[in-house]
């Protein structure tokens, strides 16, 4: 009986030596690619984010806020009526708390997301626009 007791806890042990030797074998696999991730959510890093050169001009300037309300009436506020009140459009309030920077400058430019137009604003206009959105 004593032989079969200690022939278990050699094979418990084993069997936990075994678990302990595969979860160290995931984690030096699968450990790094977590750090990252945790790395870039707390740096706020945006993996793989190239931009073009108009994006990098545009934040380059200094924006007038003024004037970017001014670009919205003219241009936006027939879809998003309002900063707080949508119509076509969704609603833009705290906007640049949901998109970066680079991601509203593509939004407005590239009319991708129908039925958004292209708009092509110059990058000082831009620059207005984006700080005036960054606002509301």
């Amino acid at each position: 009986m004593q032989v079969i007791v200690e022939t278990l806890n050699i094979l418990d042990n084993q069997l936990a030596d075994t678990k302990k030797e595969v979860l160290l074998q995931w984690l030096s696999l699968v450990g790094p690619a977590i750090l990252l991730v945790i790395l870039f959510i707390f740096l706020e890093v945006k993996p793989f984010q190239v931009s073009d050169p108009y994006s990098i001009n545009v934040l380059s300037l200094q924006g007038d806020p003024v004037k970017g309300e001014g670009i919205f009436q003219m241009n936006c506020a027939g879809c998003h009526l309002s900063p707080m009140n949508s119509q076509v459009g969704p609603s833009l309030e705290r906007i640049s708390q949901h998109k970066s920077d680079l991601a509203i400058i593509k939004q407005v430019v590239s009319g991708e997301t129908p039925p958004m137009p292209q708009f092509q604003p110059n990058a000082q206009e831009m620059a207005d626009l984006l700080i005036y959105l960054k606002q509301i």
